[in-house]
């Protein structure tokens, strides 16, 4: 048999060319075989998600997380206490106004015991705190990311003096010791903004400082990452056709580069959420984040390190928490930057 009459499989099945009945051609495959179908890379990063076990531990766990905090007047309203509603029948006013029972006085009526001196409930506080921890260190993320974004693409896109001034800024942030930076900046600017008749500062416009104090530190790291990405590749094929064509920098930078970079910043994003919650933690704990009563993690371990001595409960299960939270969403974005890393080895 002739090369030209040898027959040519394509799915399982041959075809006969129209022009040569002797010379088989490729065709569609019988009904029985099965179809391949092509995956996107979002598909197939999820698929490696849910093949991490402890990736996919993670991510049930930030979720229900989120839950509790989203629904949070919810549960306490199953318990009867709000997280500033003192309990004054739960403390001993005989023994320093510490609460009655073991274990901080844990019982049906609370679920995690009181808090001493003020009587709240320390489920409720846990849960409305979780609400802040939560809401800090995802709108700083977001905001630390957008600028970092928007940095990045025009250091790494224009070059030349703006790429020399933007990434100065990059090296000047980098540079400073962020913690004492928003210990120190905090109060100043919180004292500037006072808006109620005491000389105090609005809740809402305290978390909105803190917001922007630890997102204002944080935009270098995701504006570094994303200028070393634009570098490489903004002299690729697909920017040179964009400027062929005429399209302009906003064009290039937001319909061409961006798309490309989506999951260096998801990792960026991911991994800036559990260390913004830190950060949020030690600054409450340090006095310059929430102001009790208004609950907060950060605030519940002030509180619990000055009664550890007479029962370690009250430090544990904040302790305890915040450290499981932050552990999941840590393997959470290393997880996720294993499943956007095509070249990462996943044995």
């Amino acid at each position: 048999m002739s090369a030209r009459s040898q027959p040519v499989e394509a799915g399982g099945g041959t075809a006969q060319r129209a022009d040569d009945p002797a010379e088989p051609m490729a065709g569609p495959a019988p009904p029985g075989d099965p179809v391949i179908a092509g995956r996107s890379p979002s598909r197939m990063a999820w698929k490696r998600v849910k093949r991490d076990r402890i990736t996919t531990i993670a991510l049930v766990i930030t979720v229900l997380f989120v839950l509790i905090a989203l629904f949070a007047p919810l549960l306490t309203a199953v318990t009867g206490w709000g997280p500033i509603t003192p309990d004054n029948k739960a403390i001993n006013p005989d023994t320093g106004n510490y609460p009655y029972g073991a274990l901080g006085g844990i019982s049906l009526a609370h679920w995690l015991g009181v808090e001493p001196g003020t009587g709240y409930d320390l489920f409720a506080r846990i849960v409305y705190g979780l609400r802040t921890s939560l809401l800090v260190g995802l709108v700083s993320a977001v905001v630390s990311t957008v600028v970092g974004v928007v940095v990045g693409l025009a250091a790494g896109y224009f070059g030349g003096w703006i790429d020399t001034l933007l990434s100065r800024v990059m090296d000047v942030m980098l540079a400073f010791p962020q913690l004492l930076f928003i210990i120190a900046l905090t109060p100043v600017i919180q004292s500037a903004l006072q808006t109620d008749s005491h000389g105090g500062t609005n809740e809402n416009l305290r978390l909105a400082v803190l917001v922007l104090n630890i997102a204002a530190f944080a935009w270098a790291y995701t504006a570094r990452l994303v200028r070393g990405q634009v570098l490489s590749m903004r002299e690729r094929e697909f920017v040179d056709a964009a400027r062929i064509m005429g399209a302009g920098w906003p064009h290039i930078l937001f319909r061409q580069l961006l798309p490309n970079l989506w999951a260096p910043i998801l990792i960026a994003f991911a991994l800036a959420v559990p260390q913004n919650i830190t950060t949020e933690a030690a600054l409450s704990y340090l006095g310059v984040g929430v102001v009790p009563p208004n609950p907060d993690w950060g605030s519940l371990l002030t509180d619990a390190s000055q009664f550890f001595l007479q029962d370690p409960a009250y430090l544990f299960v904040p302790g305890v928490l915040l450290l499981i939270l932050v552990l999941a969403l840590n393997l959470l974005g290393d997880g996720v930057r294993d499943a956007l890393d095509p070249r990462a080895n996943r044995g």
